[in-house]
């Protein structure tokens, strides 16, 4: 049996473009060129940060090479313009002071379809992060009333794929911040495991011990799992302690003025009992064997 293909994009913006492309004879540039002062952002741009590396590198490449790719724009009244996609190209321009860009005009008339054209054009690049991207789809659905189905329709993804993106902005705003900044310690992964216990103090409880511990996304999945349990690490192995196993530890520490480590593995367990040297094991034994 031949494997399935990756499903791509279900509608492209390069095949959206002669869609919506008009001719404006107002504008007084070269044919695909228009002055950058007409050109205003997208308020609704999908994509909030921009790596200061990436820009720096944007920059360099259009100093020596220009602008390849063109921005898409929408014309908003005479000699005013709002920016589509090609924000990364547009904050370039403005840096290097460019006098005019090249662009495509397109005629979109409606607020969500710009922002599925700004949709489509960050996630084949794959520039976006999965918060930005979930915020993209919440805003077709909040803003603009979009179910699931038609999102997915729209950017051409799975119906499950966007419910299971839309469930990131149920996060805490710290935890939106660090997928937004793409923090290689907390991935969407972790995020979604995280989202089941639901209220905010524990997920960013356990989202600060991911970051200690670096967490993978399998362990943070058992923790949430069994979170009535406690986690314990050594030597950068994770266990899972029961709650019982704590206390009779804890009431141990308090009891004895000294480590102690019970485990269990079934029905079988240990117990150690820590001592510095001969008195201090001989005081911990009085305490054991004199007991009344």
């Amino acid at each position: 049996m031949a494997k399935n293909k990756q499903k791509p994009l279900g509608i492209g913006l390069e095949a959206l473009i002669p869609k919506y492309q008009t001719k404006d004879d107002s504008v007084p540039t070269k044919s695909n060129e228009i002055l950058l002062s007409y050109i205003i952002p997208n308020e609704n741009q999908p994509r909030s940060f921009f790596s200061d590396n990436d820009m720096e590198e944007l920059i360099s490449s259009i100093k020596e090479n220009g602008i390849i790719q063109p921005l898409t724009i929408r014309k908003i009244s005479n000699k005013k313009y709002e920016l589509i996609s090609g924000e990364r190209r547009y904050r370039a321009a403005k840096f290097l002071k460019l006098e005019v860009v090249p662009v495509y005009i397109i005629n979109v008339k409606n607020d969500d379809d710009m922002l599925k054209l700004a949709l489509i054009e960050n996630i084949q690049r794959q520039n976006l992060s999965s918060i930005e991207e979930a915020e993209g789809y919440a805003l077709l659905k909040g803003k603009y009333g979009h179910s699931d189905k038609d999102i997915a329709k729209k950017v051409g993804k799975n119906r499950s794929t966007i419910a299971n993106k839309l469930r990131l902005i149920k996060l805490p705003p710290d935890l939106k911040n660090a997928l937004r900044l793409n923090d290689k310690d907390f991935t969407e992964g972790h995020a979604r495991a995280l989202l089941p216990l639901r209220e905010s103090k524990k997920m960013k409880s356990l989202f600060r011990r991911i970051k200690k511990n670096k967490l993978s996304v399998r362990q943070t999945e058992e923790f949430v799992k069994n979170k009535s349990r406690k986690l314990v690490f050594k030597k950068d192995k994770l266990i899972i302690k029961d709650k019982y196993l704590t206390k009779i530890e804890n009431t141990l520490i308090s009891h004895l003025a000294t480590k102690v480590t019970v485990s269990s593995k079934g029905k079988n367990g240990s117990m150690k009992i820590h001592f510095s040297n001969q008195d201090d094991l001989e005081r911990i034994l009085d305490l054991i064997l004199n007991e009344n």
